[in-house]
């Protein structure tokens, strides 16, 4: 089990503490979480030379993540990813949600579980997150309460176990919005990774990023990562999805049931392996299409343009919409449980 530390990183604008922790392995791999957003800030794990080596994009102040708009790092509820128009109909009733991406829901609304204090508790050398999201806020139905735990096994495995339960039926689709590098979060593009996510389909998506319903093969196409392919191979290629996202930001949708591999990223320049498993239906690459180095990142790190990147484990963008989509709905008082695991490796 992990060695946790705490310390202060600081006061919101409004004069609330945040804390940072940290976890730390016996191999000496550290995962820094702060509790607003319950973001993670950084994970530093070895490369090829053994040397340890900043994988993930982070701040240094709690003002920077206050006023950063990627998410950065953070626990993304109640529902990730895009709602189109702001709304979703649920037991014969429509929900009108707060748009944050123009007429779009995205990632949770205006205030979403990634501008939130978390309450943080060390449970047996694991980092226990809890947040109780009440009835209306951002205009979902019920009181929700999230508990998020992570985890760093001595085998560089980060564990992110999401559990939620509510008074009545809701939404509820979790997940985490950590911007990877694996040659070092302050080593510029991540065009040279090579991606492999084990996915023979994906979710097609219109000019706004919302899936329009359709479920496509990947074959013959740019998204075909079925086999390694180097990111910046094709990622500017003339393909509507691709012109539509400025990049890759997309879902695919994950070969077999149950808790599997889905993705594997590889950095040749340090020799890092990350390999993402879930239980959940679809992953969203993105390729950090939006990034614009403002603000200036941990260490004096400028984030540019695609410089991060995430896989974001996730039941499907705009699922609500189209009933050919596995269910987002969390039934009163049944319990939603997912499992992420981030796994690092070198070779």
């Amino acid at each position: 089990m992990a060695l946790i530390s705490k310390k202060s990183f600081g006061k919101t604008s409004d004069g609330k503490e945040v804390f940072s922790y940290t976890l730390k392995n016996s191999s000496g791999s550290e995962v820094e979480v702060i509790s607003y957003g319950g973001a993670i800030r950084s994970i530093k794990v070895p490369d090829k030379n053994g040397k340890l080596c900043d994988v993930a994009l982070g701040f240094d102040s709690v003002q920077d993540y206050e006023k950063q708009t990627f998410f950065m790092g953070a626990l993304i509820g109640r529902c990730s990813n895009r709602i189109e128009n702001s709304e979703f109909e649920l037991n014969g009733k429509i929900y009108k949600l707060n748009p944050n991406e123009g007429q779009n829901h995205l990632h949770g609304g205006i205030k979403g579980f990634d501008k939130v204090i978390w309450e943080c508790a060390e449970e047996d050398g694991t980092l226990a997150l809890s947040y109780f999201s009440q009835n209306g806020e951002e205009n979902y139905p019920g009181n929700l309460k999230v508990k998020v735990v992570y985890s760093l096994s001595d085998k560089n495995e980060l564990k992110i176990d999401y559990t939620a339960v509510c008074d009545e039926d809701t939404v509820c689709n979790l997940t985490n919005h950590a911007y990877f590098n694996l040659s070092g979060h302050d080593s510029g593009s991540i065009l040279e990774h090579s991606l492999k996510l084990h996915a023979k389909s994906y979710t097609p998506a219109d000019e706004k990023s919302l899936p329009t319903g359709e479920i496509a093969a990947v074959e013959g196409t740019p998204l075909d990562f079925t086999e390694f392919h180097v990111i910046g191979e094709r990622i500017d290629a003339d393909f509507d999805q691709l012109k539509y996202a400025k990049g890759y930001d997309h879902n695919w949708i994950v070969n077999g049931d149950g808790f599997r591999l889905a993705a594997e990223l590889f950095s040749e320049k340090t020799g890092i392996i990350m390999n993402t498993y879930t239980d959940l239906p679809g992953i969203q690459f993105y390729s950090g299409n939006y990034i614009n180095g403002k603000p200036t990142g941990k260490d004096g790190a400028v984030y540019g343009f695609r410089s991060g990147l995430c896989l974001e484990t996730q039941f499907f963008p705009n699922s609500m919409k189209h009933k050919n989509f596995p269910s987002p709905v969390l039934k009163k008082g049944e319990t939603y449980h997912s499992v992420t695991v981030y796994e690092f490796k070198t070779k």
